[in-house]
């Protein structure tokens, strides 16, 4: 064994990592993610057929999450969008109905799951102009009601977007 300041080497102990593959390649040759796989690609077909059957504005709304047995479920993004699919649902069965892929269709899920992303921050902040600030600060100093006052004088104390950068 040969030791130096960097490394320990032992002939017996050499390790030699396999040769890279491309994902496609893995994707099509390991049989759980080619089952996988050929699913994803079933679903995004079926999502394509279910696309030009929907209208334009609707489309970015609704997505097909399963197909089985003659049960077609669909996702939406929200209630808006649920309630005008199920006002069309008859219609838009029909319509699948002529496709190839959906000729087994006798039945339609709508479900509502809201887009995973990021969540808006609900904390908005107020940046006033110092033009703005002054005038609401000359505003409170003519009012007697010390409620309001108290009130206009704190809205005049947020400071702008430039000043909380220099602070």
């Amino acid at each position: 064994m040969i030791v130096s300041h960097y490394r320990i080497e032992h002939p017996a102990m050499t390790f030699c990592p396999l040769p890279a593959r491309a994902p496609a390649a893995l994707l099509r040759e390991a049989r759980p993610l080619k089952a996988l796989f050929n699913q994803a690609q079933h679903l995004a077909h079926l999502q394509h057929l279910l696309e030009s059957q929907l209208q334009p504005a609707a489309r970015e709304h609704c997505h097909v999450a399963a197909w089985r047995e003659g049960s077609l479920l669909l996702i939406v993004t929200d209630g808006h969008w649920a309630t005008r699919l199920r006002y069309q649902q008859r219609r838009l069965q029909r319509q699948l109905q002529t496709l190839e892929e959906f000729a087994g269709l006798t039945k339609m899920q709508i479900k509502v799951q809201p887009p995973m992303g990021p969540r808006r921050s609900t904390n908005r902040t107020i940046g006033l102009s110092p033009a703005a600030r002054q005038s609401i600060q000359t505003a409170a100093e003519g009012i007697s009601d010390p409620r309001l006052r108290a009130a206009l004088e704190r809205l005049a104390s947020h400071a702008g977007p430039d000043e909380r950068e220099a602070s």
